[in-house]
């Protein structure tokens, strides 16, 4: 038995990383943590959490919206983070990564909105630290954290980050992808979703303050019941919170206890969700719901 626990001991220790408990370790919970919970629904499916600007701007930021509070960001996670350039038959494209480029168990991407670039998702500073703490959540359990350039949200800007994403899960075979994003660039997660080669290896998406797309209930993606997550503010002007709610119910019709989940962000605009959604929550259950 000795020689045995000895043996498990080592396959334990050179097992790659991700192939042991893939559950995400506490990193500030309590600052990011959702204020409170007005109302939901069982299993939590659906939530609408209190989001007060005066708190979760004004308070939390030295600066609003600019500048947040020391206490929410580490920056030491810089040591970890690159700007990289990488050559594909779509073309170039320009990264950010932090976090292990090769072996990692884990593997987010982030694609900004219109007007974005790949700067917005680097930022320790702005959107409360959020951008900071999932860094630092992906430096500290052995992930990746990708910040891309595109050409544009249509096939073309899909091409490149499909690329992006064959390239690094060559790098970490067996890693679980997950794509966040926010607001316009929902128009990439759903094209990559519906891709034969990219929906294969994608296990979340996350839409945040995002568009809807009727043709991802036909999509490869949608078939392997890849999680998704939305996160709206109730009042997002520029993608309205119910026609969101309306595609979210849909998926749900159209597939019983497909894994979907909702966060309305009560009185929240546009960029609430990127701000105040609970990264490490989020990410948890995408990995335990994953295909």
């Amino acid at each position: 038995m000795r020689h045995l626990a000895l043996f498990l001991s080592i396959l334990l220790l050179a097992a790659p990383a991700g192939a042991q408990s893939l559950t995400l370790k506490p990193y500030k919970d309590d600052l990011f943590a959702y204020p409170g919970l007005l109302s939901g629904e069982p299993g939590g499916a659906y939530r609408v959490v209190d989001y007060r600007e005066m708190r979760d701007i004004n308070e939390r930021d030295q600066i609003p919206e600019r500048r947040v509070r020391g206490a929410y960001v580490s920056t030491g996670v810089r040591k970890v983070q690159k700007d990289l350039v990488l050559n594909t038959d779509a073309g170039a494209v320009r990264h950010f990564a932090v976090g292990r480029t090769e072996g990692a168990g884990i593997i987010l991407l982030y694609l900004h909105g219109q007007g974005g670039s790949r700067r917005q998702g680097m930022d320790d500073f702005t959107f409360g630290g959020n951008f900071n703490r999932l860094k630092n959540l992906m430096a500290s359990n052995g992930g990746l954290y990708l910040s891309p350039d595109f050409s544009d949200f249509g096939d073309r800007g899909a091409s490149e980050i499909a690329a992006l994403i064959n390239h690094y899960v060559q790098r970490s075979p067996g890693a679980r992808i997950f794509v966040a994003c926010g607001s316009m660039g929902g128009a990439l997660c759903w094209k990559l979703a519906a891709r034969k080669d990219t929906s294969a290896e994608i296990d979340g998406l996350l839409l945040l303050g995002s568009l809807w797309d009727e043709g991802f209930l036909a999509s490869p993606a949608f078939k392997r019941r890849v999680p998704v997550f939305f996160g709206q503010g109730s009042k997002d002007p520029v993608f309205p919170v119910e026609k969101q709610e309306a595609f979210f119910r849909a998926i749900l019709a159209k597939s019983k206890g497909y894994p979907a989940r909702f966060v309305r962000f009560e009185t929240g605009t546009h960029g609430t969700p990127i701000r105040m959604t609970d990264w490490r929550e989020t990410l948890n259950w995408m990995l335990s719901a994953a295909p």
